[in-house]
């Protein structure tokens, strides 16, 4: 576990104290197959916000009728599809979780109650591959590398940098996160951490996901996004750009 000092925001009731308000973004290219697993999993009274980012496979339709909330994002960029569901989710809390059944959504539940406890402002999954193939050697190499590399640009020991996370919503929008494309979860993290928020990880499940990857499942995808989180590691505090 790492962390840092300094929280943004208060600290909301105890448990027992006013219904939570948790919004789940999933970011969704084409995983039809995995979204019935997925919404199943998302916790009582929580809204799932799947993000088509250009399905092609009905994955919008089959969202839909589970229950989750729809929105489009014709921006293709895993960082386009996160941003357009921060912005669209309503909830004191957002949590993020692929939408492959990587990850189970549920395992952010004790996340959202340290950060309403007051005790982190930033909570991330670190992931624990179960089953063979759940985490190919070159992508969790790119994240070793990245991980180093975070520590060297903010001091943060953290092991992972994986894709289950949770904050507050109003909190997240005010880091100004600029990438669109696979920067997009390390920036917040950079972000956060330059902000001064309290940053842990904890372990969560990690199985093979549903269908190719359309990130790390390759040497090339995985390239593509370990360029795109180095360049968000070179940018300056404060500075804000927005990648094209």
């Amino acid at each position: 576990m790492s962390a840092v000092t300094t929280s943004p925001s208060s600290p909301e009731p105890p448990p027992g104290g006013p219904a939570l308000s948790v919004d789940v973004v999933l970011p969704c290219l084409d995983e039809a197959a995995a979204l019935p697993w997925v919404l199943r999993r998302i916790p009582p009274g929580w809204r799932a916000i799947v993000v088509d980012n250009g399905s092609t496979d009905g994955s919008d339709r089959v969202a839909r009728e589970l229950g989750a909330t729809v929105v489009r994002e014709t921006r293709r960029g895993f960082g386009a599809a996160c941003h357009a569901g921060l912005t669209a989710a309503t909830a004191e809390f957002v949590c993020f979780c692929d939408c492959d059944a990587s990850l189970d959504p549920a395992d952010a539940v004790p996340f959202v109650d340290e950060i309403r406890s007051g005790a982190a402002d930033l909570v991330l999954g670190r992931r624990r591959p179960r089953g063979r193939g759940a985490w190919p050697p070159h992508a969790r190499a790119g994240n070793t590398a990245l991980a180093l590399l975070l520590r060297r640009r903010t001091g943060l020991r953290l092991r992972d940098l994986g894709p289950l996370r949770a904050a507050r919503r109003a909190d997240l929008l005010a880091l100004g996160i600029a990438d669109r494309r696979s920067g997009y979860p390390l920036e917040m993290v950079v972000r956060a951490a330059d902000a001064g928020w309290r940053i842990t990880e904890h372990d969560v499940p990690y199985t093979p996901r549903a269908g190719a990857s359309k990130v790390t499942g390759t040497w090339r995808g995985t390239w593509h996004a370990v360029r795109d989180m180095s360049r968000v590691l070179q940018e300056q505090p404060g500075r804000e750009e927005v990648t094209p």
